[in-house]
């Protein structure tokens, strides 16, 4: 019985350190968002997507508004979104998405991450040519059909259209530079955007065996649990 216990202990400390480091990373884009284009949602699209975002991750509405709250504040805390690249054992090539208040702090700790994994830290661009940088919106339950919904949002960037039946939503991908324009064409036409993600897609991938995966993957795994890193991409098959 004390085993099963350390056991459920354990899963529901792993799932409350996640949802902390999601909360942590809405409440610093938040920021960013605030500072760049002022606290009213009405007004600046991209706070109107982080609020859709902390809704999908159960966030209370209290710590969001707290969040716009302080970061309207003269003297609150600045962050800047900061991209790092390198490669992982084996030559993989990896992008780091960081959000931080200290750069400093971050590249040393990026840069230590990639050093005891046997990878190495790269210089802008040295990476970030192997992916493409793209949006993916979800919308649910829409009442129009997959044909109909293309050709209302193919003139707005639609890339990719599918549709996830075990939630009953269609995800959308564009690039990353008709983000706002597809914004707007959902907006306009009152679909429900229930969530909202930027991503970057490796355009080719390597394959490796599965002892390599799991080095590169170990290293992944520690970068994720530091606060600074949002995201780590690769481009393992």
């Amino acid at each position: 019985m004390g085993r099963i216990f350390e056991k459920r202990k354990a899963t529901m400390f792993k799932r409350y350190a996640k949802m902390a480091k999601a909360f942590t990373k809405i409440g610093r884009e938040i920021v960013i968002a605030v500072k760049a284009g002022g606290p009213s949602p009405e007004s600046n699209p991209r706070l109107r997507m982080i609020m859709q975002n902390a809704k999908a991750i159960n966030m209370p509405k209290a710590n969001v508004e707290g969040a716009i709250k302080r970061a309207s504040e003269k003297n609150s805390e600045n962050y800047e979104e900061v991209i790092y690249e390198g490669y992982a054992p084996h030559g993989v090539p990896v992008l780091v998405e960081t959000t931080t208040n200290n750069p400093t702090r971050t590249v040393a700790s990026v840069r230590m991450y990639f050093s005891r994994a046997g990878g190495a830290l790269g210089t802008n661009g040295s990476v970030s040519f192997m992916f493409e940088h793209k949006v993916m919106f979800k919308i649910e339950g829409p009442t129009l059909s997959k044909d109909d919904l293309e050709l209302e949002l193919i003139d707005f960037g639609l890339e990719e259209l599918n549709f996830d039946e075990e939630t009953n939503s269609y995800i959308i991908q564009t690039a990353f530079t008709d983000y706002g324009k597809m914004q707007g064409a959902l907006e306009e036409r009152k679909m429900n955007v229930t969530e909202t993600s930027k991503l970057y897609i490796p355009t080719t991938t390597k394959e490796l065996t599965p002892e390599q995966e799991a080095e590169v993957m170990a290293m992944i795994e520690k970068m994720e649990e530091d606060d600074d890193i949002e995201a780590v991409y690769h481009n393992m098959a």
